[in-house]
């Protein structure tokens, strides 16, 4: 079933000039990029963004790290994309993701695992037009 996903290139991944060879890795597994902006969140914006997580221990962290840089915000299009995408990036712990994923081959650690990527069809879509007016996805 074709699905779209969203991903986050993540600050660590921007600042090492490193949004080519993910999106590289994106693209060799199937996933089309449909849409695509660079952008510094703001912490209003990366607070709302990441709403759900407020409670819990590392949610300043977060909100800061997300806003200590650049971001890529896409939305990504293909077979079981959400799926795909899940698999190419690897654990959210990169010392626990597979070899040849993204987090395993650039992440720095936990926290700075340069990318992020929806968990469901359902987040998928709300995070999608959290960030994109549908006019800006290219078919």
């Amino acid at each position: 079933m074709i699905e779209y996903t969203f991903s986050i290139i993540k600050p660590d991944a921007t600042k090492r000039n490193l949004i080519g060879s993910i999106n590289s890795l994106l693209e060799q597994v199937g996933l089309r990029i449909v849409a695509q902006k660079m952008m510094i969140l703001t912490p209003a914006l990366a607070t709302a963004f990441y709403l759900e997580h407020k409670d819990r221990p590392f949610f300043a962290s977060l909100i800061k790290y997300m806003t200590s840089g650049p971001v890529v915000l896409q939305v990504l299009k293909g077979e079981n994309a959400v799926m795909l995408n899940r698999q190419v990036m690897g654990a959210t712990n990169p010392e626990q993701a597979e070899a040849g994923t993204i987090r395993k081959i650039f992440a720095n650690n936990i926290e700075e695992n340069s990318i992020h990527g929806s968990d469901s069809i359902q987040s998928a879509q709300r995070e999608i037009s959290f960030f994109f007016a549908g006019y800006e996805i290219i078919e």
